[in-house]
């Protein structure tokens, strides 16, 4: 795994610098990251349903596919959709066996024009739907809720923001003190955050459930949260 010292000079991009460091990037600036993984992981596990899809939105290496692919190998059909030609490569490569088995499929697909339309038990959205205009957010999330089976599971994560100026300031700040404690510099951080600019567009934990709900979904609770990051369980 490489080190992160990705410097951007401009609009944050998934280019071949970020694809080559992205697990110690992912490391390194998500809290509780192995927490989170682990969560999702497993209550996702209770929905997966044999012969059906589990489908991974913005599947970036593949890092939250990988499970599923190691548990239930041909039992089930593992898609990852992801936009970065970079990110589409890696994930190819690491999956090849399985590709030329048939039980992983890596697509090329922008979530804004298009969706797989495979029977899903189980569809995963792991910090994805941020970098997604708002404008197409609900559209997304409606696509996500036809395409899965009755029962089937959507688990969702996002950065958030506060519900308020002061709180999102408040729950900023210790979210830089932690990327500072895991070896970021303050120049690293702003520069980060710059070119993330709008780029990376979180919304609120009430709206992020508001959709949902506005999608169909009946139940809907949050399983994982620290301070400006959060991850959603939603049933059909």
């Amino acid at each position: 795994m490489q080190t992160d010292n990705v410097m951007p000079s401009d609009k944050w991009s998934f280019d071949d610098d970020v694809t080559n460091v992205f697990d110690d990037m992912l490391k390194r600036s998500i809290p509780q990251y192995e927490t989170m993984r682990s969560a999702t992981f497993d209550l996702a596990c209770e929905f997966v349903q044999h012969q059906t899809a589990v489908i991974d939105l913005g599947c970036s290496r593949g890092e939250s596919l990988a499970p599923f692919v190691n548990k239930y190998g041909a039992q089930i059909k593992s898609i990852g959709i992801e936009v970065s030609k970079p990110m589409i490569e890696a994930a190819r490569g690491r999956f090849d066996g399985y590709i030329k088995a048939g039980c992983v499929e890596i697509c090329d697909m922008d979530l804004r024009r298009d969706f797989p339309s495979m029977n899903a038990s189980v569809v995963l959205s792991i910090l994805t739907l941020q970098f997604t205009p708002i404008e197409y957010r609900l559209k997304i999330l409606e696509r996500i809720y036809n395409g899965l089976m009755p029962n089937g599971a959507f688990l969702f994560v996002e950065k958030i923001i506060g519900g308020s100026a002061q709180i999102d300031d408040l729950m900023t700040k210790h979210y830089y003190k932690l990327k500072s404690s895991n070896g970021y510099s303050s120049e690293q951080i702003d520069r980060k955050r710059m070119a993330l600019e709008g780029v990376l567009v979180p919304m609120t934990a009430q709206w992020n459930e508001e959709m949902l709900k506005l999608t169909g979904f009946k139940q809907v609770d949050c399983y994982w949260r620290w301070m400006n990051f959060a991850g959603w369980i939603a049933i059909k």
